[in-house]
């Protein structure tokens, strides 16, 4: 209990910027910065504020005065928007966040806390990935510039704090998943994309689902609230330079991922995989010990109850 006591007193006189704030992770950060007694919290939203605009992030800085930035805001989507919008992906996020962390330190913001990407791995990472392997290959090359972009935050928050002590430091949440998400066919991941296949699927009587890929690839998933708890939880107590992963370490194959949501959904029919698909990373997994080492963070939820959290949830909202 002294630790909420403790985190209530930390948020309650700091003024918090969190900006994607009404997007997916966003929103839970910010209802949890709610129950933990957060009075200030500045939302910016894309129709007032464009974030790849240095006017726009000057004028938010001025309109939110925040003590401390959570930067969520990210042009994001699949394997299928990456590879069509390459260009849009390394330019918005890249301009979006170095300007954005740039103007925070000449603004007096007391602390940045920078979000990258798992994306930001290089493509043969050894299983379990950790943190010091991040600069040892380029990573996988249809979210390359994506990831990259992103992890231009580690170098700059590294840069900033060693030549002007600002307190910036760098998460590496791996691909999150849970209610609220992205259901849309263009642009989701691949939990979603599944779920939605398989209810439409099982809705309209079809025998078959079609699934990118052969199913060998592994993933590694963390549930929304517990990211949103463990960025708090780094906002609240970590203060240093090395990146640190945000995971569950909980590994698993698309092949056994896909069973497992046809299962829950109800769906009975078959599942075909195209193989002309790209597979996108072999595997993906990290290795969790340092969040747990530098900010007592360890993910909460299991596997089968958030995938089962997310289900319904879409079944009762999709309408």
């Amino acid at each position: 209990m002294s630790e909420m006591i403790g985190s209530g007193n930390f948020w309650q006189n700091r003024r918090v910027c969190v900006t994607g704030g009404a997007g997916f992770l966003g929103s839970f950060v910010v209802q949890k910065l709610r129950e933990r007694g957060a009075r200030e919290i500045f939302i910016p939203t894309i129709d007032q504020y464009n974030l790849v605009q240095q006017d726009d992030i000057n004028r938010l800085l001025e309109d939110s005065k925040p003590d401390l930035i959570i930067h969520l805001a990210a042009h994001v989507g699949g394997i299928g928007a990456n590879r069509e919008h390459p260009a849009d992906f390394f330019y918005d996020n890249l301009m979006m966040g170095v300007q954005l962390m740039h103007q925070a330190w000449k603004f007096g913001v007391e602390k940045f806390v920078a979000i990258g990407t798992v994306c930001a791995y290089p493509k043969f990472t050894p299983v379990p990935f950790k943190e010091d392997d991040i600069w040892s290959g380029y990573p996988e090359e249809t979210n390359a510039p994506y990831g990259l972009a992103k992890k231009m935050l580690l170098v700059q928050a590294q840069a900033y704090r060693q030549q002007y002590g600002f307190n910036a430091v760098f998460l590496l949440p791996v691909n999150l998943y849970g209610p609220r998400d992205n259901f849309n066919p263009r642009s989701s991941h691949v939990i979603p994309a599944l779920i939605r296949k398989c209810l439409e699927a099982q809705e309209r009587g079809d025998t078959e689902v079609v699934v990118w890929g052969d199913g060998s690839p592994t993933r590694e998933f963390l549930y929304v609230e517990d990211a949103a708890e463990g960025i708090l939880a780094a906002s609240e107590r970590y203060n240093g330079s090395d990146p640190v992963n945000l995971g569950s370490g909980y590994e698993i194959s698309i092949k056994d991922l896909a069973e497992m949501i046809a299962r829950l959904s109800g769906f009975t029919g078959k599942l075909v995989w195209d193989t002309s698909k790209p597979n996108g990373q072999p595997r993906r997994g990290l290795d969790v010990t340092r969040a747990e080492q530098y900010f007592g963070f360890r993910a909460q939820t299991i596997f089968e109850e958030g995938l089962r959290r997310t289900i319904e949830w879409y079944r009762q909202n999709r309408k």
